[in-house]
């Protein structure tokens, strides 16, 4: 299969969902990404991330049971796929080596 490269941003949100064990919803992972990097995120900009993740073939979804805290609704439940952690693991190990490249007085 061909590499796809992801941005920064669709990376933090597929480690989010890796990391969230097929409990990642858009609210839930917005609010990580806000917990985790201090960083300002609205909740369109995780859904279009979660849209392309998905076309990419990287993650896939389903719909839960009506859960009752939210008023009888369902939530669109994310998992990693295969191709997923495999990319997961591609940009792990070139991270580390690119941070073995840096000198250790920086």
């Amino acid at each position: 299969m061909k590499r796809v490269y992801l941005g920064e941003f669709e990376e933090i949100v597929l480690l989010l969902v890796a990391a969230l064990q097929g409990e990642a919803y858009g609210v839930n992972i917005t609010h990580e990404i806000i917990a985790q990097t201090s960083r300002e995120v609205r909740i369109n900009q995780v859904h279009a991330s979660l849209q392309r993740l998905e076309e990419k073939g990287m993650i896939t979804s389903r719909m839960s049971n009506p859960v009752a805290e939210r008023g009888g609704r369902r939530k669109r439940l994310f998992t990693v796929t295969a191709y997923g952690t495999q990319t997961l693991h591609d940009i792990k190990e070139v991270r580390a080596h690119l941070w073995n490249l840096v000198p250790a007085s920086i």
